[in-house]
């Protein structure tokens, strides 16, 4: 399992969802500053938070600790150039994943 995913993963899909940090705390019932942590890979939710927010985000847990590369998830709502920009995105962050795990 790579943890380094999880904080990136989480906020990518966040934003897909357009949901502000304080709005994915307000649904788990946490603070701001602990999705933040999880962002930034300071802190990890335990196992029914994470259940949690693969629910509100419509995602797996495999995709967001790195177990799988399958973006599963529900992009209701987004047009298409949005949805464009998320995976583009994604892409990005694990291209940059790639580089610093192969240094």
């Amino acid at each position: 399992m790579n943890l380094d995913f999880f904080g990136e993963r989480l906020k990518a899909m966040r934003k897909a969802k357009r949901l502000t940090q304080l709005d994915l705390s307000k649904r788990l019932e946490v603070s701001k500053g602990t999705i933040s942590a999880y962002e930034q890979g300071l802190s990890y939710p335990a196992l029914a938070t994470l259940v949690e927010i693969c629910t509100i985000l419509d995602t797996s847990a495999d995709y967001l600790l790195g177990l799988s590369d399958d973006l599963s998830f529900k992009m209701g709502g987004l047009t298409d150039a949005q949805t464009d920009s998320v995976l583009q995105f994604v892409a990005l962050i694990e291209r940059a994943n790639d580089i610093v795990n192969d240094q």
